[in-house]
């Protein structure tokens, strides 16, 4: 699987990104507005367990490696809801800080969303971000979705309450159940 950007492509992980993983995620300002399951400090053991998931025996294409000039700089992906949720997933994302600002995480949002879309016959796509992450608003909003509501001290981060911020994308091609 891969989906072709201007500025970046969405592949599958590979065992060789362990270095350019490490290189990009252990940072605290990649890390400040990620989930505690995305560690800091991120060690190869981590990037190796990561790796191990990714691209072992029946991993699927619901996370991807973002690409810029053959180096793996960040990551995206889903988790897909259950039961009345089933069409319904959650999208995130990361990125590398010396790539911030160039519309890369816009483009693979975009483009990630389009493909889980039509893969996956979801209705929607949600994602929450910090409300301090206004960056990463910015990318949800670059790439179709629009914010829902905010989420007052929803997440705890480094011992601190944050709010969050509730955005979603509705697939206009939903073919329904079946």
């Amino acid at each position: 699987m891969v989906l072709r950007g201007e500025r970046c492509v969405l592949r599958r992980w590979r065992a060789k990104d362990i270095g350019s993983l490490v290189q990009h995620a252990n940072n605290i300002n990649v890390s400040r507005y990620l989930r505690d399951r995305f560690p800091y400090p991120y060690t190869r053991k981590d990037a190796r367990a990561f790796l191990a998931s990714a691209t072992g025996a029946g991993s699927d294409d619901t996370k991807l490696a973002i690409d810029v000039d053959g180096e793996a700089v960040g990551g995206i992906g889903v988790i897909i809801g259950t039961d009345v949720e089933r069409f319904s997933a959650e999208i995130g994302y990361w990125l590398g800080e010396p790539f911030w600002g160039r519309g890369i995480a816009s483009e693979a949002v975009a483009l990630f969303s389009v493909d889980v879309f039509e893969r996956l016959n979801l209705l929607r796509l949600f994602a929450v971000a910090a409300a301090a992450n206004v960056g990463s608003a910015r990318v949800l909003e670059k790439a179709g979705y629009q914010q829902e509501g905010v989420m007052r001290s929803a997440a705890v981060k480094f011992g601190q309450a944050n709010d969050q911020l509730l955005f979603a994308r509705i697939n206009p091609g939903w073919r329904g159940p079946g």
